[in-house]
């Protein structure tokens, strides 16, 4: 399968792929005329850089992901990465909380429930 049609099956862009090679998350083949010919489980290990990539891992923490995947994952090494992927979403975890402290503090700001430090007596806005 060659990159366009990859890239219509998948719904990633060329340019995708591409870096996705780049950071040695997909593999292809070269054609005699150069061009990249892709195995046919490209459409299904695409699908899954892309969750893994929307669910905020780094590349570097993906490309560690995909061989555990394998029918013969390395012994040990999964172990390990499944440490990395809990801190990954515990730092997730952590950003979410962020944002929803902060969040509620513009709600406050907004309904006129709070007042900026330091501001005391302003003009209402809210007109």
């Amino acid at each position: 399968m060659r990159i366009g049609e990859l890239s219509r099956a998948t719904g990633a862009s060329t340019r995708s792929l591409r870096y996705y090679e780049d950071q040695g998350l997909l593999s292809s083949d070269r054609r005699s005329n150069g061009y990249r010919d892709y195995g046919e489980d490209a459409v299904r290990q695409v699908a899954f850089i892309q969750d893994l990539y929307r669910a905020g891992l780094p590349s570097e923490v993906i490309r560690d992901i995909l061989p555990c995947t394998t029918p013969t994952p390395p012994a040990g090494e999964c172990a390990q990465l499944l440490a990395r992927v809990r801190r990954v979403r515990d730092e997730l975890a952590r950003q979410e909380q962020q944002i929803a402290q902060r969040r509620e503090m513009l709600d406050r700001y907004l309904s006129g429930t709070a007042t900026p430090v330091g501001l005391g007596d302003q003009p209402d806005c809210s007109a």
